[in-house]
């Protein structure tokens, strides 16, 4: 098969969709894949290093769209390339489609296969494409907002594990999954006072027995929330509903409640926030102020470390990769049902339930498929 893997272009996305260690072992399976030049240059990933792993280094972004198979990419395709796209093509990638109808539409109108790194599963329960992006952006979440916290950010001035005789700041996790556990983690290795709020009584439990008394669970009820951020420096929104739009967990009416200068952080903001007064950022421009209360709700987190999760996101991407290459798409779905987890547009049809559900689409089960 024939692989392309053109250069990211939304904002301040440094990330590529393979790394030349994933070309080489395409390469040795019998394939040809073709790389967009200056696709990894930034991250240190030069166009020297793909040839030598066995790729061919393409000018156009338009030539690879045109000639491969199957399209590898780390964002959702901006509207320039969902209308290169093709009748059949494969690509994968993360899509995030339940808040986005236009980039729905177009994949639907493209006619390809598109299948979402977000919704891929494992014979766990687990989202094994998600997760390395989860691990970075939840580790990420602190290091933003304990700068957010800096009072020449427009914080209110607290340092987040405090020193000896003033209190550090208070933590507020909002979802225990793989992005809740990596931020309480990262907090409280500063020191932080970190409370995770999480509606499954099993991950408390999990999270209790990991961590002990260093970590404080709460019961997830829309009273305990509010009763929380009232006294949160900083909020870190780690929730998910898989495929599905980010459930508001925070609205304005209690964003008023907060201390003014506190922070949110909206790790969810890929899926529309959890917070409802979020709207995306960019690491260009990452915090806006609303209500007193910081917010940073940059779409790609895990882009500003680009190279730590480039090489992240090939490892968990390219044994799914490879099987399509060698199988074809329909024999891959066919055969490996964690992967047609993944599928969420088919050839104009939509095959992802809470895809369809956001938008008012026909769903398709993508087995009758």
């Amino acid at each position: 098969m024939l692989i392309g893997v053109p250069k990211e272009i939304k904002n301040n996305e440094y990330r590529v969709g393979m790394t030349p260690a994933g070309v080489r072992e395409l390469v040795s399976h019998g394939h040809r894949v073709m790389v967009e030049a200056n696709a990894g240059e930034a991250i240190g990933l030069t166009d020297d290093l793909y040839q030598q792993a066995g790729a061919e280094v393409i000018t156009s972004a338009s030539d690879i769209f045109a000639n491969a198979d199957m399209i590898i990419k780390v964002k959702e395709p901006q509207t320039q390339e969902c209308e290169m796209l093709r009748q059949g093509q494969i690509l994968f990638t993360y899509l995030h489609l339940a808040p986005d109808l236009q980039q729905t539409k177009k994949l639907i109108a493209s006619g390809a296969i598109c299948i979402a790194y977000e919704t891929v599963t494992d014979a766990h329960g687990g989202l094994p494409l998600l997760a390395p992006m989860s691990e970075v952006a939840g580790r990420m979440a602190i290091q933003a907002g304990t700068h957010a916290l800096e009072k020449t950010q427009g914080g209110m001035g607290i340092l987040l594990g405090g020193v000896p005789g003033v209190a550090p700041a208070k933590v507020i996790v909002l979802g225990g999954g793989v992005v809740g556990l990596n931020a309480a983690r990262m907090a409280m290795g500063l020191g932080a006072d970190v409370t995770v709020i999480d509606r499954s009584l099993d991950r408390l439990k999990q999270l209790d027995e990991q961590f002990g008394p260093q970590l404080k669970t709460l019961y997830a009820t829309k009273e305990m929330i509010e009763r929380a951020i009232v006294r949160a420096d900083l909020v870190i929104g780690a929730v998910l509903v898989p495929g599905a739009t980010a459930p508001k967990l925070i609205t304005r009416d209690s964003l008023a409640t907060m201390k003014q200068g506190a922070v949110l952080i909206d790790v969810a903001i890929d899926q529309g926030g959890c917070f409802e007064s979020s709207h995306p950022t960019t690491h260009d421009d990452p915090t806006y102020i609303e209500q007193g209360v910081i917010h940073y709700c940059v779409a790609n987190m895990p882009g500003g470390v680009a190279r730590t999760s480039t090489f992240a996101l090939t490892n968990a991407t390219l044994p799914f990769i490879i099987e399509l290459a060698t199988k074809g798409a329909e024999q891959a779905l066919l055969d490996n049902i964690h992967l047609r987890d993944g599928l969420n547009i088919y050839k104009g049809k939509v095959t992802y339930q809470a895809v369809a559900e956001a938008h008012g689409f026909e769903y398709i089960a993508a087995n009758e498929i």
